[in-house]
């Protein structure tokens, strides 16, 4: 294992004007604990912790190198702005490289499914990390799942992870990784307008023409007409 170092600095335990100061000047305020060991509250330079990870990954084992000596550490928690996601506070745990210890692993996802590349499936991915124990000398960076095999219907669970030397997979071996599935596609239905009534069958009459000259038969329910008032002239 290759060995990487970071230069930590102790500092005193301040106000959040304090740490501000320091996120000023470069550095990310911390604490390291562990078994063992007085936690300690410290400062690392921000663009050396951020090159280490982007190298190495999330779970790499780093040599805290401070006045006392170097520990082994592996970080724990890494608090992050909110807004711009750069780090806020990094927790260091404290580990012997001859102890086992239990990490979260990404899951990477190599491939296409088949069901998504010829069959318009859908592949969800269920869980994103695993949790495995090992020795801090044998933490993967990442574990890779091939699913270009996946059918339609068809899945990886943690029982079909690959089997790493020294790793063991710490949790139920039915969870589902990843699947396939396949696309429903409803048929659209028109929407119905709002007030809007059945349209009604138009009705033909089926009865004799009106003769000429005389008035069409009044509508049924309609009232007769009234009569010519007495002495009105022709």
């Amino acid at each position: 294992m290759k060995e990487v170092i970071l230069d930590a600095e102790t500092r005193e335990i301040g106000s959040k004007s304090s740490l501000e100061s320091f996120r000023k000047q470069g550095k990310i305020p911390g604490v390291v604990y562990g078994k063992d060991i007085k936690p300690a509250s410290i400062t690392v330079d921000l663009k050396a912790f951020m090159s280490i990870i982007e190298a190495n990954g999330s779970n790499v084992v780093i040599n805290l190198n401070m006045k006392s000596g170097k520990q082994a550490a592996i970080v724990k928690e890494l608090q992050r702005n909110v807004l711009t996601q750069s780090p806020m506070h990094i927790d260091f745990q404290a580990i012997s490289l001859k102890d086992a210890i239990e990490v979260m692993v990404p899951i990477h996802i190599d491939g296409v499914a088949d069901g998504v590349k010829n069959f318009g499936g859908l592949m969800e991915f269920i869980v994103r990390e695993v949790k495995v124990s090992c020795l801090p000398t044998n933490i993967p960076q990442k574990i890779s799942v091939d699913v270009s095999p996946l059918g339609l219907g068809q899945g990886i669970t943690v029982a079909d992870l690959p089997k790493l030397d020294g790793v063991s997979y710490l949790q139920d071996p039915s969870t589902l990784i990843v699947h396939v599935v396949s696309v429903t596609v409803e048929e659209e239905k028109p929407a119905a307008v709002p007030g809007a009534e059945a349209a009604q069958p138009e009705v033909i009459s089926k009865g004799k023409k009106d003769k000429e000259g005389e008035g069409a038969a009044p509508a049924a329910g309609a009232k007769p007409a009234a009569p010519a008032a007495a002495g009105a002239k022709k």
